[in-house]
């Protein structure tokens, strides 16, 4: 096994998440098929993690995809770029983490699993409304239908059984179709999977005719690089983006639009 994962990573020069598969696949292999002691095999080759630049879109670009896409989807965007939010702390957004008279959207355990606040940019207010009266449709047909309220974290779940079923509670954006929750087999809504919303940002990036790797991330890096080319603090952006290291938040110093200081290339001169 040591020379399998050593292999992984100096012949094959795997990512480190692709050795960490392999290596609790095999875990996985030795402890419940072949119901065998381990033992300590720690000390094989580790793959290396590279230093990888981001893909960050100009403002243009985020406008031209936006105009691409529709409905739920570019609402979608347009509040994960506007906000600087994570794919999945988007999806996770529920009724009650997006104030917008206070104009800041809290992240409820983030990466880390700690809470943040970041902005609400002022254009997404009305937008945000619609969206909330669109969803209490949704959330009025289910209480009329008798389904089980959205899901919730298991400790509040056991101390408010019914928080699920409370209008503050549930998903800003919500899916269409019920689904069977695979924990507790019932059939309830769901928020918007992470595959649906990545289907319309490659969607949409097709359409808009842009000639860059678009995922959704690629609007929170350009939500941290954007606002450090308009002059924001280097902190204030850590802090937006809940980064715990400021080393973290300078990678985006490097595919700023005028790195160094606005540093004139020696051929432009």
């Amino acid at each position: 096994m040591r020379a399998f994962l050593s292999e992984l990573a100096v012949k094959h020069r795997v990512s480190v998440a692709t050795q960490k598969q392999a290596l609790n696949a095999l875990v996985f292999l030795v402890r419940e098929v072949l119901k065998q002691e381990l033992g300590d095999f720690a000390d094989f080759e580790r793959a290396r993690r590279g230093r990888r630049l981001p893909s960050v879109l100009t403002r243009a670009e985020c406008q031209l995809l936006f105009a691409a896409l529709e409905g739920t989807a570019r609402r979608m965007a347009e509040l994960m770029y506007g906000s600087g939010l994570r794919l999945m702390e988007l999806l996770r957004l529920r009724i009650k983490d997006v104030d917008v008279d206070r104009r800041h959207v809290i992240v409820r355990a983030g990466k880390g699993d700690k809470d943040r606040v970041t902005v609400l940019p002022e254009s997404l207010h009305e937008r945000v409304r619609a969206q909330r009266d669109r969803v209490r449709e949704l959330y009025e047909e289910d209480r009329k239908a008798g389904r089980p309220g959205v899901w919730m974290p298991e400790a509040l779940e056991r101390k408010y059984p019914k928080a699920g079923e409370m209008w503050e509670w549930h998903w800003l954006f919500p899916s269409r179709q019920l689904m069977v929750d695979p924990r507790s087999g019932l059939k309830r809504r769901h928020h918007v999977l992470d595959a649906t919303f990545q289907q319309a940002i490659r969607l949409g990036t097709r359409k808009a005719g842009l000639n860059k790797r678009v995922t959704p991330h690629t609007l929170r890096h350009s939500f941290a690089t954007h606002l450090l080319e308009s002059g924001t603090d280097i902190r204030t952006v850590q802090d937006l983006l809940g980064h715990v290291d400021v080393a973290t938040t300078q990678i985006y110093t490097h595919v700023m639009q005028r790195p160094g200081l606005g540093l004139r290339s020696p051929l432009d001169g």
